[in-house]
């Protein structure tokens, strides 16, 4: 294909669309990205030329947002893995049902979409769903090219990460029976090479594919094979006694899964997700991947520190407001403040690159073992606590997550860090990282706002006063102390 498209992309920042745009970009397309909440838009791509941005959500009205009506191809790739709203069926057919009546209006040539392998009789009501959007994209004016997979596998995916979890900390797993469920997992370099490889290819237009790789595993010889790949010795026992309910908070604890997502996944598991035989592979020159190919790539993009998207950023991985555009402006009224100033004792450069590392494997500066106790209380009550950890070592975007807390502003020229809480809180926080001039000499500001909801929160925060006051000046001090 040598004419360069005009490329509408929603889900962007998505686990799939985040790494789908690179590959648009270099291959000189125009992409603009449809957006919930461009704040949470990579600063990497935000200022390419050929990237622009639309803010919408499909979900409220739409009667003022225009999609250019040049547009080529158009990716939808909105879908939701939360069981927390009970009528998430209906907001799923809503989006879709909005999206299709701007794309009508355009003179695109085709509609990708990646949907879920649902070829059971019985389905999960997330399958269902998906399969109800495939079915409202088609009955649009612009051709539907629909693409369904089941488990994807890459570094950062909710799948791999969760697997990780089971094998790397369990040597003996007592595991529901679903364990013993066929699936046909595919790895996430050929999700994208078929998300690509099909562009206005004409012999797809109006069809459904199934795209699975070369393996048919059941999720025990899936977790068997990932240990084997990882050099550990596990056994599994499956037992019929766990119910799905006892089954999601068995996935919840373990893993660092939300409870909504592991409700989700265990329903969906339940369900044998095996591909139908097509050739569209062979037409696209794609060489599925094994399964455990797939898990070695993963792992070196991890050993690399190069891992693009992950699951635990998406907004399903947290369990409060999910709008950050209304969490940006810090409030002052009504508010407890505690606030740090640190005049810096080295160089600034090595002081910002310490407050970019924070969080993950680096931790908090002061207080791990403080910090890890409060995560796990954060967890028991059904928050995200601690092991989200952070997607990359060397970057921090906007919208990512660190531990329990959200990226709000990232912004390194300014030289300010914003995070906002996302664990359960009887209030709201955030946590505000700046380095600033003062009379000639540069200082560490760090100040953490938090505004109580109620009397609850008000005695939380005197109960916890004490704890803040050592461990945030601690952690300022050594953020500004702390060397290589």
């Amino acid at each position: 294909m040598t004419r360069k498209l005009k490329i509408l992309l929603t889900g962007a920042n998505g686990y799939i669309g985040k790494r789908l745009l690179p590959v648009l970009i270099d291959q000189g397309h125009q992409v603009v990205c449809c957006l919930r909440d461009t704040n949470r838009f990579s600063s990497h791509y935000r200022e390419h030329p050929n990237v622009s941005l639309i803010q919408v959500d499909f979900l409220k009205s739409c009667k003022d947002i225009k999609f250019p009506e040049d547009t080529d191809v158009a990716y939808y790739l909105i879908h939701s893995m939360s069981d927390k709203n009970s009528e998430f069926e209906k907001m799923e057919a809503k989006s879709a049902e909005s999206f299709l009546t701007l794309l009508n209006k355009t003179k695109a040539r085709q509609l990708i979409y990646l949907g879920g392998i649902a070829n059971q009789e019985k389905l999960s009501r997330h399958l269902s769903s998906r399969k109800n959007v495939e079915q409202i994209l088609r009955g649009g004016t612009v051709p539907l090219t629909s693409l369904n997979a089941g488990i994807i596998v890459g570094s950062g995916s909710s799948s791999f990460e969760i697997i990780r979890d089971l094998v790397e900390k369990l040597p003996v797993m007592i595991a529901p029976k679903w364990l013993n469920t066929k699936t046909q997992p595919i790895a996430i370099r050929n999700v994208i090479e078929f998300l690509s490889g099909i562009l206005l290819k004409a012999d797809t237009f109006g069809k459904s594919y199934d795209i699975g790789g070369p393996d048919v595993l059941s999720y025990k010889e899936m977790l068997l094979q990932f240990a084997e790949v990882r050099k550990l010795k596990r056994k599994i026992f499956t037992v019929p006694a766990l119910t799905p309910r006892l089954s999601s908070y068995w996935l919840y604890f373990i893993t660092n899964t939300s409870y909504n997502l592991a409700v989700n996944l265990v329903n969906s598991m339940k369900v044998e997700v095996v591909a139908r035989q097509n050739n569209l592979h062979i037409d696209l020159g794609i060489r599925l991947l094994t399964y455990k190919e797939a898990v070695n790539m993963a792992f070196q993009k991890i050993e690399q520190r190069n891992v693009v998207s992950s699951w635990k950023d998406s907004i399903i991985s947290s369990a409060g407001n999910s709008n950050l555009l209304m969490n940006i402006k810090v409030p002052e009224n009504g508010c407890f403040i505690n606030r740090v100033e640190i005049p810096l004792l080295q160089d600034s450069e090595r002081v910002l690159e310490n407050i970019w590392s924070i969080g993950g494997q680096r931790g908090w500066y002061y207080g791990n073992v403080l910090w890890k106790i409060r995560g796990f209380i954060d967890k028991l009550a059904g928050g995200v606590g601690l092991r989200r950890g952070r997607t990359n070592e060397n970057s921090i975007n906007e919208g990512d997550t660190l531990d329990f807390w959200r990226v709000l502003v990232a912004n390194k020229i300014g030289r300010r860090l914003l995070l906002f809480a996302e664990m359960k809180l009887p209030g709201e926080a955030w946590l505000d990282f700046q380095l600033l001039k003062k009379n000639n000499m540069e200082y560490l500001i760090q100040t953490a706002t938090f505004r109580p909801k109620g009397l609850a929160g008000r005695i939380y925060w005197y109960l916890m006063l004490p704890f803040h006051t050592f461990i945030f000046k601690g952690m300022a001090s050594n953020i500004v102390r702390y060397s290589k």
